[in-house]
């Protein structure tokens, strides 16, 4: 299915949702906090929100069930992969009809008809056979470019909170070391050098490891990508608490949706109490993957800072609880289990099937850092997938005893929150 099918899919969705519901654009946008311009857009397929957040709150107001509202989990995952995929740019190589470097025909404007020379002219004026060493400027051009995109390809600082680790560096990462640039010798010009008619010398090929017969073909990558959502709250401020070290008066007023994770890093805030993390699995291709299981890696544990906690908004409704596990952080070997109700693991992802995985971890009495570690198994390759924050720890921390504040919904200011 193309780009465009998986963004048609999902608008229409949100049209069939919406023509249920019986409400206005008008009155579902405003209550699902986004603007009706925008709300159309979404439902004309002329755009994907780049957070799901305003997406449940509209589903909620809609009405929608909980298989309607994992179906539209779903497509909206697939809808926005295909809008990232759209932005990359199509490089598509020119086609050089000679298959010899350096050769590409260079079109020229057309003479008029008394600017066309005579034959003697043509041939007075017919170049001789280009010598071989004007190939070695295409050559290093094409070399150079080759060094310039894998040094882009391993700096390219975009990837801001997308992308999964896979042994402790993000996946997807690329590096490559650059290759010399061949050159003529400084002494004697190409055409000068002498040419050395020797056949080369034989090489012995390394010898290669005996392989078994139902060896699976060696392939590193993974097949299956994952992408982290480290405030996973259908509404990221619902239930919300945070352990910061500043006043109330250098706090600012509490934010929702795609906008929390730029207000926690703001404040170096740290989720405290309980942590809802979102995993979004998908396959790179039509093969199967099987999740077998998930474990918490625990990098660090520490008591907690005594910072001011701080409450987010209130009066936010539950989500749907849907492939839901718990791990307390406290424990001396935290285990991810499946919230009552849940079935545990193996899942099946692929690239038209993915699953949202979500992980609620507790802390009450430690400062933790951890990784989560993903088993996973395809097409007889194993292996491990160490997922993070977009490339650290995740970090849970208890709050208990510490001053606790809170910011009305319409207030002004942060109040403190009497103690129980």
């Amino acid at each position: 299915m193309g780009a465009a099918d998986e963004i048609a899919e999902f608008a229409a969705l949100l049209r069939d949702l919406k023509q249920r519901s019986g409400l206005s654009y008008e009155a579902l946008a405003k209550r699902a906090h986004m603007s009706t311009s925008t709300l159309h857009r979404y439902c004309k397929g002329e755009g994907v929100p780049a957070d799901y957040a305003a997406l449940s709150r509209f589903a909620h107001l809609c009405k929608a069930t909980p298989e309607e509202l994992v179906e539209l989990h779903r497509r909206w995952v697939l809808a926005d992969a295909a809008r990232e995929r759209g932005r990359k740019p199509a490089v598509e190589p020119v086609a050089d009809p000679t298959g010899e470097p350096g050769n590409t025909p260079v079109p020229v404007a057309d003479p008029s008809p008394e600017e066309h020379p005579s034959p003697e002219q043509q041939e007075k004026a017919t170049p001789s056979p280009r010598p071989a060493r004007k190939r070695w400027i295409p050559i290093a051009a094409a070399v150079a470019v080759v060094i310039a995109v894998s040094t882009a390809l391993v700096l390219d600082p975009k990837d801001w909170g997308t992308k999964p680790t896979a042994h402790g560096r993000p996946t997807g990462t690329t590096t490559s070391a650059p290759q010399p640039t061949p050159t003529p010798h400084p002494s004697a010009s190409p055409s000068q050098r002498p040419t050395d008619s020797r056949p080369p010398a034989p090489t012995t090929p390394a010898p290669k490891p005996p392989t078994h017969p139902t060896d699976p073909p060696h392939n590193d990558a993974v097949p299956l990508t994952v992408s982290t959502r480290t405030y996973g709250w259908d509404d990221p401020q619902c239930e919300a608490k945070y352990l910061i070290n500043r006043p109330p008066d250098q706090v600012a007023p509490p934010v929702m949706g795609q906008d929390v994770p730029g207000w926690v890093a703001a404040h170096g805030a740290i989720a405290a109490d309980e942590q809802r993390v979102a995993l979004t699995v998908q396959g790179t291709g039509d093969e199967t993957v099987v999740i077998e299981s998930m474990h918490v890696v625990v990098v660090d544990s520490s008591t907690p800072p005594a910072w001011n906690a701080y409450l987010g908004s209130s009066g936010c409704g539950g989500g749907v609880e849907t492939r839901s596990f718990a791990t307390d952080l406290d424990a001396g070997h935290p285990v991810i289990v499946p919230k009552a109700g849940q079935r545990g693991f193996p899942y099946k992802v692929s690239q038209s099937d993915p699953e949202v995985l979500y992980i609620t971890a507790g802390a009450d009495s430690h400062d933790v850092r951890w990784y989560v570690d993903l088993q996973w198994n395809s097409g007889g390759r194993q292996g491990t997938l160490r997922i993070s924050d977009h490339g650290t720890p995740f970090r849970t921390t208890g709050s208990h005893g510490r001053p606790t504040y809170e910011f009305p919904v319409g207030g002004t200011h942060w109040y403190r929150v009497a103690e129980n």
